[in-house]
């Protein structure tokens, strides 16, 4: 059971492993795109390239749901970025259980942004846990964890993919030995659990306020999905990547683009400025941060500001 490219990794590792995969259940196909066009989920694409059964829900709680997996009499349930709560009549359906592969050090960050809160609130490492699904969201047994270093530089999507690869390698070394009963999961620590909420579009957007730091922790925490914007004018402005510049401050108000550099456009931050790289205005492509400013008239000394609501 999953939904995203984090899923696909889990699904192929399990295959090439030699698991027997009846079933993938995964979410409905939805409208994406500036014309929103109806796009098949990544595990839908991956699973029907094996010839793979699939299910698509919209409900996973429907009790008719229930009894279509019962007909695959699964005698194992893994579930990786699927993004539904699961019934309890669903854990307890196959044999050994359910299994979750969690994109981090449990007990912490529970929830459904463990990725994006990490490189967001500036963590310094994370990691992929195996553990039992339980009723209570991400608080089963674990199984086992894999650490991983968060670089300064990465975005939510190269730790995402990094952190699949680490998970499926985690998960089918374990499979085995779980099924032979060789090892314990080992409850979590509830003293030390906190929660990733899913980022709301709040936390899209950008807030020059902040540290430049600050400020390039939320871009990368949102790339390539789905943005961390601004608003120039009347357009709405994605910064997709930037670099802080280390030992140059602002010295204007935040927001204010203070020079036109060969990387791009240098914006002034409450402490510190960041050079925006990689940017889209409203209606228009993906841009260098060379191109963007040989395309804008009247961008140096230009203020970057929040959306009035």
């Amino acid at each position: 059971m999953g939904t995203t490219s984090f899923s696909v990794t889990i699904l192929r590792a399990l295959i090439e492993r030699g698991a027997t995969v009846v079933a993938a259940v995964t979410q409905p196909d939805r409208p994406t795109g500036r014309k929103r066009i109806l796009t098949p989920p990544p595990v839908k694409i991956a699973a029907e390239s094996y010839g793979i059964p699939v299910l698509q829900p919209v409900r996973i709680r429907d009790s008719a749901m229930l009894d279509e997996i019962s007909q695959f009499d699964p005698t194992l349930l893994i579930t990786a970025a699927y993004g539904q709560i699961l019934p309890e009549a669903l854990l307890s359906l196959p044999k050994y259980g359910a299994l979750n592969v969690h994109a981090s050090l449990l007990p912490k960050r529970r929830g459904g942004a463990p990725i994006q809160r990490a490189i967001l609130e500036g963590d310094s490492v994370t990691g992929v846990t195996v553990m039992n699904m339980v009723k209570a969201m991400d608080a089963g047994a674990m199984w086992g964890k894999v650490y991983l270093p968060i670089d300064d530089q990465i975005t939510y999507g190269e730790l995402q993919d990094r952190l699949a690869e680490k998970g499926a390698e985690l998960l089918v070394d374990l499979l085995p030995l779980i099924l032979d009963q060789v090892i314990v999961a080992r409850p979590q620590e509830d003293a030390c659990v906190t929660f990733s909420s899913v980022l709301t579009r709040a936390d899209e957007q950008l807030d020059f306020e902040l540290d430049a730091i600050r400020v390039t922790q939320q871009i990368r925490a949102l790339a390539p999905r789905p943005g961390a914007y601004t608003q120039v004018g009347d357009k709405v402005l994605k910064i997709w990547y930037a670099t802080v510049e280390a030992g140059v401050d602002g010295a204007a108000q935040p927001g204010t683009v203070i020079e036109l550099t060969d990387r791009g456009p240098r914006i002034a931050c409450k402490s510190g400025t960041i050079i925006a790289e990689s940017l889209q205005l409203e209606g228009k492509v993906i841009q260098s941060g060379r191109e963007f400013q040989q395309g804008q008239r009247n961008l140096l000394g230009m203020q970057f500001t929040k959306i009035a609501k």
